[in-house]
């Protein structure tokens, strides 16, 4: 038999990054570091959002939180064991839980793209957000897909706990 947790984990604060005193900014620069390589993580998101600054002649971090927003899923299905049977069942997103799913999405389809037209993973994760930004792209195909597969498993919503 399986042995749970006594207690949850406790939420850990995200310390606000330096340069724009934003936690969802501190959020992607954690979400796209590798083995502990936080400058280079910081140099990457930091450009990202120049590159988005130039483009748009917008403030950066209002389109970065419009795009984060448009990529978080309302609905998402999770596995529910019933009698032997594991059914997908349909449940509503937390809002912490909505973050953290379409930073990791963003930063997974900015690594997808292909190295044609970019020269920096900065430029990458600047593209996706731009797209996203716009409703288009492929972290919002997968926040489509999400839905789709909550929506078409709606009939066993009977089964949420």
């Amino acid at each position: 038999y399986i042995k749970m947790r006594t207690k949850k984990a406790p939420k850990r604060k995200i310390i606000k990054d330096s340069v724009y005193s934003s936690s969802l900014v501190s959020k992607m620069i954690n979400a796209c570091m590798y083995s502990g390589k936080k400058t280079i993580a910081q140099k990457h998101v930091y450009g990202a959002l120049q590159v988005i600054k130039d483009k748009t002649k917008k403030d950066e971090l209002t389109v970065l939180t419009e795009a984060i927003e448009n990529i978080s899923p309302q609905m998402e299905v999770r596995p529910r064991r019933v009698g032997g049977a594991s059914y997908q069942v349909p449940m509503s997103v937390r809002p912490d839980r909505k973050q953290t799913l379409a930073i990791r999405w963003l930063i997974q389809s900015a690594r997808q793209r292909p190295n044609g037209e970019f020269h920096t993973f900065g430029e990458k994760i600047a593209a996706e957000v731009l797209d996203a930004h716009q409703n288009q792209g492929a972290s919002i195909k997968k926040k489509l897909d999400t839905q789709k597969m909550a929506e078409a498993n709606r009939a066993f919503a009977h089964f949420r706990w």
